[in-house]
């Protein structure tokens, strides 16, 4: 599984930043101007409101589990999720959830 996440979590950074970077490309480079283009219509501010809910949702959980698990490395998909999208933060998350601890008695760990 943590192949496939690793693959999505590449997929999630390559496959929306192709359209964003084509639309910095076509109308300037402004974040706000990008951020008006996302609420030009109830569809897409309701899909702009679902994604940030669900990074919210997102954020709070890793952070929960990683205080609990002290996996601190797993939190590098927050930035991931407000910088690049959900699509490229939870499949990285999840693929640093899933990584292997190697202990000095020879036991494994999923973390």
């Amino acid at each position: 599984m943590r192949i496939i996440y690793l693959l999505l979590a590449t997929w999630g950074t390559v496959h929306p930043m192709y359209y964003f970077i084509s639309w910095f490309q076509e109308n300037g480079w402004s974040i706000m101007a990008m951020v008006d283009a996302w609420h030009v219509n109830n569809a897409t501010s309701g899909l702009v409101w679902d994604l940030t809910i669900a990074a919210v949702a997102l954020t709070i959980w890793i952070i929960a589990e990683a205080f609990k698990t002290k996996n601190y490395l797993s939190m590098i998909a927050i930035p991931a999720t407000f910088c690049i999208g959900v699509s490229c933060g939870l499949p990285l998350y999840l693929y640093l959830r899933e990584r292997v601890v190697y202990y000095k008695d020879k036991h494994t760990v999923r973390v």
